[in-house]
């Protein structure tokens, strides 16, 4: 138990060892809360081999990749170009518009979640537009009121 690492070994190795101490299932899904169906599990499986790395988590595939053609660099490049350049009417890139042109683009399912994913991948983060004024209004402080030039 003190080599392990992982949080999961580490529950699994406790509720065998608490489980061999003869201690009752009901105090051991207290300490470990886990199922009890899930004790009963890893005590099987530890009982086959008598070795702890049998608790170990087993490799897994996991979900396959969607739109694996729409790298972090594609994003990036298509984030250089204007919208409009492209027959956007938008000035500038929201999530669901260059969600949109990569579906259409690449042909894929291509859902602003995913993009949002991909574009925290590469290290961009999505900012609201700062409006700024190009030259400050001469007569600004007479617009605001007396208040405001004091």
């Amino acid at each position: 138990m003190r080599r392990a690492k992982d949080a999961r070994w580490y529950r699994r190795l406790q509720a065998v060892l608490l489980m061999a101490q003869n201690r009752p299932i009901a105090e051991v899904v207290g300490i470990t809360a886990t199922k009890q169906w899930s004790i009963y599990g890893w005590v099987k499986r530890y009982l086959r081999s008598h070795d702890p790395e049998s608790l170990r988590d087993l490799p897994r595939s996991g979900h396959p990749r969607v739109a694996q053609d729409i790298t972090g660099a594609r994003i990036a490049e298509e984030l250089k170009t204007n919208p409009m350049k492209l027959g956007y009417n938008a000035t500038g890139w929201t999530v669901s518009l260059l969600a949109q042109h990569l579906r259409v683009k690449y042909g894929n399912s291509f859902s602003d979640v995913t993009l949002r994913r991909r574009m925290r991948e590469i290290g961009l983060r999505w900012k609201r537009p700062r409006y700024v004024y190009s030259t400050k209004d001469p007569n600004r402080a007479q617009k605001k009121g007396a208040l405001y030039a004091a």
